[in-house]
């Protein structure tokens, strides 16, 4: 994604507090529709909720959202004050939690941490197509 122009970019945080997973759904869902991507809301607003989920769960931090158009791609990022790396597992059919990154690994093109050095922050992203995908052609199995 390096060398691509930055064509918008939104940016807020939320409180460590259990409506807050909603709100970070509600903010990129807003965006999303005023910049016309109406095909991302559904895939964005699910891995969005996700990884706020994960931030209020593992890290119970404020965390900040952002959601910025890079040439082709959407890039979704969602960085707490916490060094707990988010872990992706295999869920067993009756587990109750556990499946979060799986879904983003599965309804993202890429997605990735970055640590802060020393700072014991992290971010999490997720980038998506701007271009729609052929009906044909199915997101899981990349």
């Amino acid at each position: 994604m390096a060398g691509n122009a930055l064509n918008w970019s939104h940016q807020t945080t939320f409180e460590a507090t259990p409506i807050s997973a909603s709100k970070a759904r509600a903010f990129v869902s807003g965006h999303l529709v005023d910049h016309r991507l109406l095909h991302l809301v559904d895939p964005v607003r699910l891995v969005a909720g996700e990884l706020a989920t994960n931030a209020l769960l593992h890290a119970r931090t404020a965390f900040s959202v952002t959601l910025a158009a890079l040439g082709e791609t959407v890039l979704l990022t969602v960085g707490d004050d916490s060094a707990l790396v988010p872990v992706r597992r295999a869920a067993h059919a009756m587990d109750q939690t556990g499946r979060g990154l799986e879904i983003v690994n599965v309804v993202s093109l890429e997605w990735g941490m970055t640590q802060a050095d020393g700072a014991g922050s992290k971010t999490v992203w997720a980038s998506f197509a701007i271009a729609e995908l052929p009906d044909s052609q199915p997101l899981a199995g990349r």
